[in-house]
């Protein structure tokens, strides 16, 4: 929930020296993510979610509102989908995760920074659990040294250095890295066919009928409560930094080559790829739950693609040649 703006910039009260892990993003000694890291290949290309409520300790106020599953598909952008209190959203990809070198995937929310101080910033966090059949889930080892004696609120900012394996630890514009290579000796898991990535709010409350805690049993304590449609973490996408692709390559190659107009758009799209060097590219139209709707090819530089039967909303056309894949966001009006 990042609606409180108008927040106080010089509340330190929360700022703790000790410190074992990355530093914010911009610091040196930071591993922070950057959302235009050519490492990422690939982004989510399906979601369902469970909403979380606006303030568990007060569920007459109903569950989060702001964002769908289609906001956080394909690369993270100003598009956003609050999970609420203890609510969760569970990804997959086009190609399964894979235990690569480093950070095998990055997952993107929007804090922001002090602004006197960028070592601390306004964060909201969440479990990140990890599955190769879609039934049996198993969570990051997720450490907090945060302080927990006194409830944070939305008037306080934490150390990322205090954090370790808790998505939203860094600020908007740069993801959280995870790596499978952590949980690869899990019975039940297979780390090179990751097929589903969970997002999990911590509530962050640490009152004992609500808190949440990390891997070591500590109560993990950040900004509560946040009672409002966009409350709890804000997940923006999932980056895929290692997947079992064939020819991999950045998105970013193909991106930017095509134009895809209008948008929004009503009956049709045009697509324009007059810098691919090929005469035969592959479309898919993909809704928001992944789903393969439809799928083509055409080999003109300017081509005219059908959307009249589909329902209003969002969706992902996905580009590929031998060697390129990429995905586009468009909305249908």
């Amino acid at each position: 929930m990042k609606q409180l703006f108008f927040l106080t910039f010089f509340n330190l009260s929360f700022f703790i020296t000790k410190a074992q892990f990355p530093p914010q993003a911009g610091i040196e000694g930071s591993d922070a993510i950057a959302i235009q890291d050519t490492g990422i290949i690939g982004w989510a290309t399906g979601a369902t979610v469970e909403r979380g409520w606006k303030d568990i300790a007060d569920t007459s106020l109903g569950k989060v509102t702001i964002g769908t599953a289609s906001d956080v598909l394909g690369p993270a952008d100003f598009s956003l989908l609050s999970l609420g209190d203890g609510g969760m959203a569970t990804l997959t990809f086009e190609y399964s995760l894979r235990n690569g070198p480093g950070a095998d995937f990055a997952v993107f929310e929007n804090g922001f920074t002090h602004l006197s101080d960028p070592s601390i910033a306004f964060l909201e966090l969440a479990f990140v659990e990890v599955s190769s059949d879609g039934e049996h889930f198993f969570r990051f080892p997720a450490i907090s040294q945060l302080p927990n004696e006194t409830q944070l609120t939305n008037d306080d900012f934490l150390n990322a250095a205090q954090i370790h394996n808790l998505a939203g630890k860094y600020i908007n514009g740069y993801g959280t890295p995870f790596d499978l290579d952590e949980l690869k000796n899990i019975t039940g898991l297979d780390v090179n066919a990751v097929t589903h990535v969970r997002i999990i709010d911590v509530v962050g409350s640490i009152h004992p009928d609500f808190a949440r805690y990390d891997s070591e049993g500590n109560v993990i304590n950040d900004p509560y409560p946040t009672p409002f449609p966009a409350g709890g973490f804000d997940l923006l996408g999932v980056g895929v930094l290692n997947n079992n692709q064939p020819n991999r390559i950045s998105d970013l190659a193909l991106k930017l080559q095509v134009k895809i107009y209008p948008n929004p758009a009503q009956d049709y799209l045009i697509i324009e790829t007059q810098k691919i060097q090929t005469n035969n590219v592959r479309y898919c139209i993909i809704d928001a739950l992944g789903k393969r709707l439809s799928t083509g090819t055409f080999s003109h530089q300017q081509n005219r693609v059908s959307i009249s039967s589909l329902s209003s909303g969002w969706y992902w056309m996905k580009l590929a040649t031998d060697e390129q894949t990429a995905y586009f966001k468009f909305l249908k009006q």
